[in-house]
């Protein structure tokens, strides 16, 4: 991976970072890192922003804007948006519902085909992460707050779900159902509300969970 699509990466994983934080994390020098977020941020694929006051001059944190999806999977994004909207249009709220259920009917027998063989709540959720990077998710299982979560650093059907929310609504229901019974998932972070990520709470509701 050139160091270009490596700042990229961490940026879009872990949100704005300064070229120091950059230079540590590559290892490379902050010049190197500099020159490539100039030339980044001259094609508007990042900007700067105001950091947190140290002594001295405040330090200056480095973004992606919204240019830089372009570089991520977006599953067609505008195909799939003026599909949702033709469906609407052409049928009906009614028919896009059926739509959208008949998609996540097959997203839900084939993660529940993936999760069986899984003993554990952790090992299906890192399984459904998996599933999810594959799908272009950049997903990825952490902690924030002693509690576990599901992390979506990208959403490849951005596009589409700003224009039909149910989309969202139904991958919600997707991991309830994937995940089982034995646990609560909430959606706590959401890039389509204009967040950087999407992140879910998974929390065990019986001891047979077994995080």
């Amino acid at each position: 991976m050139s160091t270009r699509n490596e700042i990229l990466a961490l940026l879009k994983t872990s949100g704005a970072m300064s070229s120091q934080a950059l230079s540590k994390q590559l290892g490379i020098t902050p010049m190197a890192v500099k020159l490539q977020l100039y030339d980044l941020a001259s094609e508007g694929i990042v900007r700067s922003e105001p950091g947190p006051r140290s002594r001295g001059r405040p330090s200056k944190l480095w973004a992606l804007t919204e240019d830089a999806d372009n570089f991520f999977p977006n599953s067609h994004a505008a195909l799939s948006r003026d599909i949702l909207v033709g469906i609407r249009k052409a049928l009906g709220e009614q028919a896009l519902d059926q739509v959208l259920d008949a998609r996540a009917s097959e997203q839900r027998q084939r993660y529940s085909r993936e999760l069986q063989s899984c003993q554990t709540l952790s090992a299906k959720l890192d399984r459904l992460a998996q599933l999810r990077s594959e799908e272009g998710y950049m997903a990825c299982i952490d902690t924030i707050d002693d509690q576990t979560v599901l992390i979506e650093n990208h959403c490849p059907i951005c596009t589409a779900a700003k224009e039909c929310l149910k989309l969202c609504n139904v991958e919600l229901e997707l991991f309830q159902k994937a995940l089982g019974d034995d646990v609560t998932v909430e959606r706590i972070e959401h890039i389509a509300s204009g967040a950087r990520r999407c992140v879910y709470t998974i929390r065990p509701t019986s001891k047979k969970s077994g995080l």
